[in-house]
């Protein structure tokens, strides 16, 4: 298994439904969030620019392919109280990668949510996929490890 990436991502009160978890809706916006500090924003060393996909060349951007998301346990909201979410690549293709997402409403729970995302990065300039470079593959390769198990 590879390394992962952990973070906190604090839940706001209009995530909340009327029954006074987090909504399912806000719970995807919530993993997005967090993928997206992974990918493109976290210092993930310190010696490189920030995210995973720091080598991408100008232009060249992750699309989402599909997300598969199972719920385990109700999220509830507890204020100053930040979900844990770990966030791994759990596959690599030509174009493509996906990754694996656990959610937790504390330390030592069980995830809440698991989920699968498959990326396709993108070329604006050509309007076509964009292979991974060799740099861009060995980034990813770092962070690769199993995918989560996802309900059938």
């Amino acid at each position: 298994m590879g390394e992962m990436f952990d973070c906190e991502i604090q839940a706001r009160y209009r995530d909340v439904n009327l029954g006074g978890h987090v909504d399912n809706v806000e719970a995807i916006r919530l993993i997005d969030e967090a993928r997206i500090q992974f990918l493109r924003f976290s210092p993930l060393s310190a010696d490189a620019a920030p995210g995973l996909l720091a080598d991408l060349p100008s232009g060249v951007v992750e699309l989402v392919g599909s997300q598969r998301v199972d719920y385990h346990a109700e999220m509830r909201f507890a204020p100053f109280q930040p979900f844990l979410v770990r966030i791994w690549v759990s596959r690599i293709g030509g174009s493509s990668f996906s990754v694996a997402t656990e959610v937790r409403v504390a330390p030592g729970h069980a995830p809440a949510l698991v989920a699968e995302t498959a990326l396709v990065l993108w070329d604006h300039n050509t309007q076509s996929s964009w292979q991974h470079s060799d740099v861009v593959r060995r980034s990813l390769e770092r962070y690769l490890g199993e995918p989560v198990g996802l309900r059938s």
